[in-house]
């Protein structure tokens, strides 16, 4: 069991037969995944997903997939900056990732970290010395609404060329912590 704010909650993986507690983070795209399409993508190996709940309600959720971070032209000068960290750099064209693809906190909990508390739990998943495979970042696709979010969380966008599309690419670099 953990806690924040005096709320009592524990992280369980969704499985196909776990039953979902009341769920809503007014947005009808992150809801319907959660509800519609999380067991679904869980079952095809495409991500996986854990929630926060407690005994009376789903506090908030996230999801996990694998990722790469790429060379390409828009992120030529972030691509620079980080390939002069990296043992082998010349030889590299990628780098191994995991990416955010749903986080959301219900609208109950908003405001209370719990946003924070489960980037906190992403980057502790992958920074534990017993990993069971190499990951250089996490990536997210933010929504622009959430990179404010995700810019306190010491997210960097990856690219300007976005920055008036409906979503920004962000990355954490693992090897900051």
């Amino acid at each position: 069991m953990y806690n924040i704010s005096d709320v009592k909650y524990r992280i369980i993986r969704l499985e196909e037969d776990t039953d979902i507690k009341p769920f809503d983070c007014g947005d009808n795209e992150l809801n319907d995944f959660l509800y519609n399409d999380a067991k679904q993508y869980h079952k095809s190996l495409l991500a996986v997903t854990y929630l926060l709940e407690n005994d009376a309600d789903t506090i908030g959720y996230y999801s996990l997939l694998n990722d790469k971070m790429e060379k390409n032209e828009e992120s030529k000068s972030i691509w620079n900056r980080l390939s002069r960290k990296v043992a082998f750099n010349k030889r590299r064209k990628t780098y191994p990732a995991v990416k955010i693809g749903r986080l959301a906190v219900s609208e109950k909990y908003r405001g209370l970290k719990f946003g924070s508390a489960i980037i906190d739990y992403v980057i502790g998943s992958y920074t534990d010395k017993n990993q069971v495979a190499g990951c250089r970042f996490i990536t997210v696709d933010a929504y622009s609404k959430a990179v404010s979010f995700y810019e306190k969380n010491d997210f960097i966008c990856l690219t300007n060329k976005d920055i008036n599309e409906d979503t920004r690419t962000m990355f954490f670099d693992l090897m900051t912590i």
